[in-house]
């Protein structure tokens, strides 16, 4: 009988199932929104939110136990700095299920699970700020010195340079029209 389970096992070990959980988590809060199976999404909503409930207190108790859970510093600045305070006056229910047909292999239950105020501009992005490239440490120029060298170049200068990529598609297209033949 399965009185008081209130988890799903997911056909997996304990370790693998929270490392499958914890991943799912920290895509969650990274995206604002992630495809998934059903069951796993239902699996994963009282996870999360119990994250965001620690987050909302925002004491450096809550801080360390969120990162021993999700083991990401840029994740957990990002649940503390942005998604606790957009959630500060809900007092629960900040992540919604929606389903999504079935899977076309197994026809298993597809759902998206997202944030319920979540930012649409988040969706793919990576969270914080952009790393430094090895190019700067090593004194090579930088994309921005490159655009400002790209600006100021005249018009003929881009015209000549629109030639010489057109004839370079010429001569690629003759080779695989020959590749063809043979």
């Amino acid at each position: 009988m399965r009185h008081k389970i209130s988890k799903y096992k997911l056909n997996r070990t304990t370790s693998h199932r929270k490392a499958l959980l914890n991943n799912m988590a920290l895509a969650l809060i990274k995206h604002e929104q992630i495809n998934t199976t059903l069951i796993k999404a239902k699996n994963l909503r009282p996870f999360v939110e119990k994250i965001i409930t620690l987050a909302k207190n925002g004491s450096l108790a809550s801080r360390k136990k969120t990162f021993s859970i999700l083991k990401n510093k840029k994740i957990t600045d990002k649940l503390f700095n942005i998604i606790a305070k957009r959630y500060q006056s809900r007092n629960g229910g900040y992540i919604r299920i929606l389903k999504n047909g079935f899977r076309y292999g197994d026809m298993a239950p597809l759902a998206v699970i997202e944030l319920v105020d979540r930012d649409e501009k988040a969706k793919g992005l990576d969270s914080g700020p952009p790393q430094k490239s090895k190019k700067v440490e090593e004194g090579e120029p930088t994309d921005k010195a490159v655009e400002s060298e790209q600006k100021t170049t005249s018009n003929s200068d881009k015209q000549e340079v629109s030639e010489k990529e057109l004839k370079e598609n010429e001569e690629i297209a003759k080779k695989l029209e020959k590749n063809k033949d043979k």
